[in-house]
C-alpha cells in the first residue's frame, strides 16, 4: 500500500445522534487527497442525515492531530492542474464543515501543522490539550498557507493569522493558540479532553436542531464566496509547489 492509498476515515454515529469522524494516518496523520476525499464526502453524507445531531472530528494516536499535506504526495505532482486537484482537496474538507448544517467539535489531542491548524479552524468549537502546539509550516517550503488562511484568520484574526504564517518554522504552544480564539479550552491530558468533548457533544445532541442549524449560519456569515475563494487559492498553491525552491526543500 502506498502512501497515497494509506490510512483510512472513519464515521460512527451513537443512540443520542453523535456522530464521530476519526481519520488515520501512518506518517503522522498527514493527509494525502484521498482521505482529503473521503473527510469531505463523509461530512457532507453525516451533514444530510436526520438521525446526526452534532459531529465530532478527531484523529487516532495521541501526540499528533495533523501534519498537514502529504509529502509524499506533494513530491508527485507534476503540473499546475495536478497541484489544484491536491490542494483543493483542502478546500472541499474546510468548505464541508462550513456547509455542514450539524455543529463540528474539534478534538485536537497533539500537534497541527498546516492543513491541520485549517482542519481545527474549520469546526465550530474546538478543544485542545497542552500537547496541541500549532504551526503554518508552508512558507518554510515555499508555499504558503493560502488554501486554509480563510479558515484560520476567521477564527484568531489577521494579525495572529500573519505571525504563524510568516514565522513558519515556529510553533505556537496551545495556550497561545486558545488565546487567539482557535482553542475554546485547553485541557491538560487527552482523558480530560475526551470527557470535555463527550459532555459538550451529550449536551448539543439534546438541543434543539433547528436551533442550532440557525446559530451555525451565523457564525459562518460572510463566507459563501469560500466555493469559489478556496479553490483560487488552491490554484496559487498548485502553481508554487512547482517551483525550484519548494521542491528542494520538500526533497
Amino acid at each position: 500500500m502506498s502512501n497515497f492509498t494509506a490510512g483510512h476515515v472513519t464515521a460512527t454515529t451513537d443512540a443520542a445522534g453523535i456522530a464521530t469522524v476519526t481519520f488515520f494516518h501512518p506518517a503522522h496523520n498527514s493527509l494525502p487527497g484521498a482521505i482529503l476525499a473521503q473527510l469531505a464526502e463523509t461530512i457532507t453524507r453525516l451533514g444530510q442525515e436526520e438521525a446526526t445531531k452534532v459531529i465530532i472530528l478527531q484523529s487516532e494516536g495521541e501526540r499528533t492531530f495533523c501534519a498537514g499535506a502529504s509529502f509524499d504526495e506533494l513530491r508527485a505532482v507534476a503540473d499546475a492542474a495536478q497541484g489544484l486537484v491536491f490542494f483543493s482537496g483542502f478546500a472541499h474538507v474546510i468548505n464541508a464543515c462550513r456547509t455542514c448544517p450539524k455543529l463540528i467539535i474539534g478534538r485536537v489531542q497533539g500537534k497541527a501543522v498546516g492543513g491541520g491548524v485549517g482542519l481545527a479552524a474549520a469546526t465550530d468549537y474546538c478543544l485542545a490539550t497542552t500537547h496541541a502546539a500549532i504551526k503554518l509550516s508552508e512558507l518554510a517550503v515555499g508555499i504558503g498557507p493560502f488554501v486554509v488562511g480563510p479558515a484560520v484568520e476567521r477564527k484568531i484574526g489577521t494579525s495572529a493569522f500573519g505571525q504563524l504564517a510568516i514565522d513558519a518554522t515556529q510553533f505556537r504552544p496551545a495556550e497561545w493558540a486558545a488565546r487567539h480564539g482557535l482553542y475554546a479550552e485547553v485541557l491538560p491530558d487527552l482523558a480530560s479532553l475526551n470527557a470535555a468533548v463527550q459532555a459538550l457533544a451529550q449536551r448539543l445532541a439534546a438541543s434543539s436542531p433547528e436551533a442550532m442549524r440557525e446559530l451555525k449560519q451565523v457564525l459562518w456569515a460572510g463566507t459563501a464566496h469560500w466555493d469559489t475563494l478556496l479553490v483560487e487559492r488552491a490554484a496559487i498553491s498548485g502553481r508554487l509547489v512547482l517551483s525550484e525552491f519548494t521542491r528542494a526543500a520538500i526533497g
